[in-house]
């Protein structure tokens, strides 16, 4: 018998985590209600998949500027201070996207401001959660607040749908604005300020590349990263073309939509409780690999152009492989040098945002010479290397050793 390594109650035992939890899943929610209805908005204007998925991606996209140049501020403000700025900020960008009227720029705009704020608020969550969950704690929190983006996705991309029959994008992104403003709320009151690292007394932009470039040297941290950003650069394929691919199949364009979307979530939220409850530390690490394949498996069925319920279960599927993320968690802890641990944390949120949102904009380029099956087929073959490349690497076998030797089993995850 293998013995599961930390459990959802140990992280939600912790009031601060319990705070922060709750203002994720305010934040998410909101958020996910108006991220389609602003993409069906623009795909209705344009008729283009290129702009609904760089619309769909568009927060993203900035975040690699963003998590590179300003990622020292989590080591010079206090995280406090700088998660409820950065919830406040971002409730008036959305706010300013509900005006009427607004024209598509200027809403692609506001998007782009909006993604410049993402990776430094995720930078000092990053930040603060090893302080809030020591020890085994920590692995099923960082599980749990991926399934609060995921149950997100599934209730807000279903209703969003729904909804949109109902009410005008706008009264969802003004809604999106006052769950910024909730988050807010929750994190002043429900966590403490803790003092920020001293400063390097270097320049921001200065420190934020520095401590980057000593990250990048560490050769197993660099190929964790790396394969932490490829995976899901890959497997958003089918979340970018979902608009158009349901209507190439003259379904319902939202409902259509809104069920593929859901499909994938759904499977990433089973797979979380999975992987918590049954495997251990060192299996966790062991299946990285072959979780990530299992990512882009049933991807390749696309190549048929499945009709929309058989799409969705294929995702679900799909969604399984994203509990590789938990092994990816653990080795991270490990590899990073404890003074830049807080860093690497939010660089690989970060980074990870603008791949996935970089790979949303490609996958929508590429629809506009090719059929969205071919595009999704195509990103999951390319999957499938970089779930190879990294199982040849040679970083599994290390940490996987190291969290056997910390449970006390013995190599092959047995008492």
């Amino acid at each position: 018998m293998t013995a599961p390594a930390g459990r959802f109650r140990d992280a939600l035992a912790i009031a601060e985590f319990r705070a922060i939890f709750v203002a994720h899943i305010v934040s998410m929610t909101g958020t996910v209600l108006a991220q389609l209805a602003l993409t069906v908005l623009v795909y209705v204007r344009t008729d283009s998949p290129l702009l609904a998925a760089v619309t769909f991606a568009l927060p993203m996209l900035p975040q690699l500027v963003a998590g590179t140049l300003l990622s020292a501020l989590v080591d010079r403000v206090p995280n406090r201070r700088l998660l409820v700025g950065c919830n406040l900020v971002s409730a008036v960008l959305a706010a300013a996207m509900a005006i009427p009227g607004a024209p598509t720029a200027a809403l692609l705009a506001l998007g782009f401001a909006l993604g410049l704020i993402r990776p430094v608020f995720g930078g000092a969550r990053a930040a603060t959660m090893p302080q809030v969950l020591p020890g085994d704690a920590y692995v099923p929190g960082r599980s749990l607040m991926r399934v609060v983006a995921q149950v997100a996705q599934i209730g807000g991309f279903a209703v969003s749908g729904i909804a949109l029959t109902l009410v005008s994008p706008g009264t969802l992104l003004l809604a999106d604005a006052v769950s910024f403003g909730l988050s807010a709320a929750l994190l002043r009151f429900g966590t403490r300020e803790r003092p920020p690292t001293a400063g390097s007394g270097q320049s921001l932009v200065r420190d934020s590349l520095s401590g980057i470039g000593r990250l990048m040297a560490v050769r197993p941290l660099r190929r964790l990263l790396v394969f932490g950003w490829a995976v899901p650069a890959f497997a958003v394929a089918p979340e970018a073309l979902a608009v158009p691919y349901s209507a190439e199949l003259s379904a319902n364009d939202t409902v259509g939509a809104g069920l593929l979307l859901t499909a994938l979530p759904l499977g990433t939220v089973v797979a979380e409780f999975a992987g918590n409850w049954t495997l251990s530390a060192g299996r966790q690490i062991r299946l990285m690999a072959a979780l990530a394949a299992l990512c882009f498996l049933p991807l390749l069925a696309f190549a048929f152009r499945p009709p929309i319920p058989v799409a969705a279960g294929l995702l679900f599927v799909a969604g399984l492989g994203a509990s590789f993320q938990l092994g990816l968690d653990r080795t991270l802890l490990d590899a990073a040098p404890k003074e830049l641990l807080a860093r690497a944390l939010g660089v690989r949120a970060s980074w990870m945002m603008f791949f996935q949102g970089l790979g949303f904009a490609v996958a929508g380029l590429a629809a506009e010479f090719a059929p969205v099956t071919a595009v999704i087929t195509g990103a999951a073959l390319c999957g499938l290397l970089a779930a190879g490349v990294f199982a040849l690497s040679g970083v599994q076998p290390r940490y996987v050793a190291l969290a056997d030797q910390a449970l006390g089993q013995d190599p092959q995850g047995e008492r």
